[in-house]
């Protein structure tokens, strides 16, 4: 498959491309920053609220360095996706680049809380 040549001339595409790419590495080193900061082996990894109390589930640090992969696992389907939906239609593109942009930013803000919560 040949990458259409309008796909890079494209300045909105470009711009949601950049601020993926830019989340992605921001949320990596971010998450690394953190984690290099706190003290101590366990780590919050989820939260299970239920009717009676509410729930941490305690892990290791794999848990949250996993979100890292998955930061860039959002990055390169997204960018992989709106590569071959460029030539049906432009519009299906950013939506894509979009809605990756948003999952990245929300990882950024659940790593976040859950890092604070430590």
């Amino acid at each position: 498959m040949t990458i259409p040549k309008a796909y890079f001339r494209d300045h909105l595409v470009l711009l949601l491309l950049s601020t993926n790419a830019f989340l992605a590495v921001a949320g990596s080193i971010f998450i690394l920053i953190r984690l290099s900061t706190s003290h101590g082996n366990g780590y919050i990894v989820q939260y299970r609220p239920t009717v009676a109390f509410n729930t941490f589930k305690q892990g290791t640090i794999t848990g949250i360095l996993s979100l890292i992969v998955f930061l860039w696992l959002v990055f390169a389907v997204h960018t992989t996706l709106s590569l071959r939906t460029y030539h049906v239609h432009r519009q299906l593109t950013i939506a894509i680049l979009g809605l990756g942009a948003l999952l990245l930013l929300l990882t950024v803000i659940i790593t976040n809380a859950l890092l604070m919560l430590r």
